[in-house]
C-alpha cells in the first residue's frame, strides 16, 4: 500500500511541474517574448548562486559529518603504519583537488551569473592567451608531479617484500630482522588460514593432493608441513612483521583486512603476497573506542543490557572480490595479540595441526616408521610438565624455550622424485 500512495503522490507532482511549465509558457506569451527571456534568465542566474552556495555547504558540511564513520578519522584509528601513510598520502590529495575543486565550482556559477544573456551585450572573442594556458597548464603539473613522486614512495614502501636477511620464525623472540609468515587461500566460499608451527615455515602443497581432509593440498613428504596449524581465526602477534601469503583455489577472491589497509587479490595458480606490522593488539584499540560515546551503546539494540559496541569489536578478515552468491560469507576473525599471549596460543595449539590430527599413523604417513617425532616428544614434555606439581624442580620455561630453539622437525626419509608436472606443483602451492 505503501508503494502505492508513494507512486501516486511522484505521478501528482510530476503533473503539476508540467503544468506549472505550460502557465508560464502561456504568462510569456502575454508579456512579450523578450520580456519573459529576460526574466527567466535573471531567475536562473540567481537560482545558480543559490545552488552553488547550497551545494558547498552540504558537501562540506557532509564530509565533516560523516568523516567520524571513515577509517582514519575520528575514532577509527588506523593500527598500521603503511596504512597511516596511505591516509596522509590520501589526506594531501584531498587538500589540494579540495581547493580546485571548490575554486572551479564558485568559478562556474559566477561565470554563469554575472555573464547572463542581457540585451545589447556582446561576448568578448578571445581565441588565443598564451599566459592563461602556460599557468592552468605549469601548476597542475607541478601539483601532479609532486603527488606521484610521494605516492611512488608510499608505494615502494607498502607493496615492498621481506628483506634477504629477514628471518621467518614461529616463536616471537623481538628480533628486528624477524617475520611471521602466514597463509591465506581463499575458495568458494571461505579461507583456509594456515599458520607456521615452531619451525616457523609453511609446508608445500600441490594441488592434486587436495582431499575434503587436505583442503589446501599439503604435501606431506615435506617435514615443514608436520607443525602448520589450520584454524577458523588469524592470530597475529603484535609489533611483529606479518607476510600473508595469498592464494586461491578455485576463483578470484580478495584478501581484505579495512583496518590494516590490506588488500591483495588472491589468483588461482598465481601466490601473492602481502607485508605489515599492527602495532595495536585488538584490546587496544577496543580501549580506544570505549573512550567514545557513539561506542558506548549497546552492540545489539535489542539487548539494551548487553554489551558495549567496543566490547564486540574485531578486526575482520574479509574477501573485497565478488566471487559468487555467498560471497558475504567469506569472512574471518583477526585478533592481534601480544608476543607473549601469541606464544602461549602457538605452543597451546600444536597438537591440532593437521598432520597429528588426520595423517599421523595412517598410510599417508610418510614418516610411519618413525616411532616418536621431534613435534610428539614436545607435546608430551610440555603436558608433562604441566600436570607436574609446583613443587617439582624442573620449571616449564626453560622446556618452552628449548623448544623454541630446537631444529626443525627430524629430516624425513628419502623423498620420491616429484611428478613429472613438478614445475605446475611449485607454482600452484607456492
Amino acid at each position: 500500500m505503501m508503494y502505492v500512495v508513494g507512486t501516486l503522490i511522484l505521478v501528482f507532482i510530476i503533473v503539476i511541474v508540467v503544468q506549472i511549465g505550460n502557465i508560464t509558457e502561456v504568462a510569456a506569451r502575454l508579456r512579450g517574448e523578450k520580456q519573459a527571456e529576460h526574466d527567466k534568465n535573471e531567475f536562473n542566474a540567481r537560482m545558480m548562486i543559490l545552488f552553488m552556495v547550497g551545494f558547498l555547504v552540504y558537501s562540506v558540511a557532509s564530509a565533516i559529518y560523516y568523516a567520524p564513520y571513515m577509517l582514519g578519522y575520528g575514532p577509527n584509528i588506523l593500527p598500521t603504519q603503511h596504512a597511516r601513510d596511505i591516509m596522509q598520502l590520501f589526506n594531501v590529495t584531498l587538500f589540494f583537488t579540495g581547493i580546485v575543486f571548490i575554486l572551479t565550482q564558485i568559478m562556474l556559477f559566477w561565470f554563469a551569473y554575472k555573464y547572463r544573456a542581457k540585451e545589447g551585450r556582446v561576448a568578448l572573442y578571445m581565441p588565443h592567451d598564451n599566459k592563461l594556458e602556460v599557468v592552468w597548464t605549469l601548476i597542475p603539473a607541478v601539483v601532479m608531479a609532486i603527488l606521484v613522486v610521494f605516492g611512488l614512495m608510499v608505494w615502494n614502501d607498502t607493496m615492498s617484500d621481506v628483506s634477504t636477511e629477514a628471518e621467518s620464525v614461529g616463536l616471537v623472540t623481538g628480533k628486528d630482522n624477524e617475520y611471521i609468515e602466514i597463509e591465506a587461500t581463499g575458495m568458494q566460499f571461505a579461507w583456509t588460514l594456515r599458520h607456521p608451527g615452531m619451525d616457523g615455515k609453511i609446508g608445500e602443497k600441490y594441488y592434486k593432493a587436495i582431499t575434503p581432509t587436505n583442503q589446501v593440498g599439503q604435501v606431506w613428504d615435506d617435514p615443514k608441513n608436520i607443525d602448520d596449524i589450520i584454524l577458523d581465526e588469524l592470530v597475529l602477534p603484535v609489533n611483529t612483521t606479518i607476510r600473508a601469503r595469498i592464494t586461491s583455489r578455485d576463483v578470484l577472491h580478495n584478501f581484505d583486512i579495512p583496518h590494516f589497509f590490506v588488500k591483495m587479490d588472491a589468483v588461482p595458480g598465481m601466490p601473492t603476497y602481502f607485508k605489515f606490522t599492527p602495532d595495536m593488539t585488538t584490546e587496544q584499540y577496543r580501549e580506544h573506542l570505549s573512550q567514545y560515546p557513539e561506542w558506548n551503546v549497546p552492540a545489539d539494540p535489542d539487548e539494551p543490557d548487553g554489551p558495549k559496541r567496543w566490547e564486540e569489536f574485531n578486526f575482520e578478515l574479509a574477501c573485497a572480490e565478488l566471487c559468487g552468491k555467498s560471497h558475504y560469507s567469506m569472512r574471518k576473525i583477526v585478533r592481534v595479540v601480544t608476543a607473549e599471549e601469541y606464544n602461549a596460543w602457538l605452543l597451546a595449539n600444536e597438537e591440532k595441526s593437521l598432520y597429528l590430527t588426520e595423517i599421523r599413523g595412517t598410510e599417508e604417513d610418510p614418516f610411519l616408521d618413525k616411532a616418536t617425532l621431534t613435534i610428539e616428544k614436545r607435546i608430551a614434555d610440555r603436558k608433562a610438565a604441566d600436570q607436574a606439581p609446583s613443587d617439582d624442580p624442573t620449571p616449564a620455561t626453560p622446556e618452552v624455550e628449548e623448544d623454541a630453539a630446537a631444529p626443525a622437525p627430524a629430516p624425513a626419509p628419502e623423498t620420491p622424485e616429484a611428478p613429472v608436472d613438478a614445475p605446475e606443483q611449485e607454482e600452484a602451492g607456492q
